[in-house]
């Protein structure tokens, strides 16, 4: 489990019960009876857990990006591929699931690599679309570092078509967005698109 999910200063109480009053009145209204030992603290274990599922409202990912933010002539790229990610969709507020694979070639400044896995988690802790949470980290990250470009290629799975609907258990969306040197230069997109072909389905 990670170790946020256990601090309790990611918590407003007084939020936190607001939202478990309105959690409880839903399990109501589907049927439920909220006064058995089952259910007794369910609302609240929701109220906590939406809290920690969205948590990047409350985060800035330029400030990520910034707080490791060191000069180095380094100008080739570098891809942190692999990159679980868990996110809420906006439509039906089920979840959708799968990899992120971000590239950048720095022009004069690099930033620490977990700090990219970070900017991935702060956007995808927000109710999205997987297309928009493609292309809000290729912006952040080409706007806080100013590479000479930045590739960004989305794998997932989607539980509201898994679960409901359509129900493709096995169906998986794929997303990209290129800046820069990506999207100018085809070698060097190809090159992007060949170190991580081995995780593409």
């Amino acid at each position: 489990m990670d170790k946020l999910y256990e601090r309790a200063d990611i918590y407003n109480e007084e939020a936190i019960k607001e939202l478990g009053e309105h959690y409880k009145r839903i399990l109501e209204l589907l049927g439920e009876d909220t006064s058995r030992e089952g259910l007794l603290k369910t609302p609240e274990r929701v109220a906590k857990a939406m809290t920690f599922l969205t948590k990047g409202y409350s985060e800035d990912p330029r400030e990520i990006l910034l707080s490791a933010k060191f000069k180095e002539d380094y100008r080739h790229m570098v891809v942190v591929k692999d990159i679980e990610l868990y996110s809420m969709c906006e439509h039906h507020m089920l979840p959708f699931y799968g990899k992120a694979h971000v590239a950048y070639i720095p022009n004069g400044y690099i930033t620490g690599l977990s700090k990219i896995a970070r900017v991935v988690e702060c956007f995808a802790r927000r109710f999205q679309v997987q297309e928009r949470l493609t292309v809000q980290i290729r912006d952040c990250i080409q706007e806080t570092l100013e590479p000479l470009g930045v590739a960004v290629v989305i794998e997932a799975a989607h539980t509201c078509m898994q679960m409901r609907g359509i129900q493709k258990q096995n169906s998986v969306t794929t997303t990209s967005a290129f800046s820069g040197a990506f999207l100018k230069m085809q070698t060097t997109r190809e090159e992007f698109m060949q170190i991580i072909s081995s995780d593409l389905r």
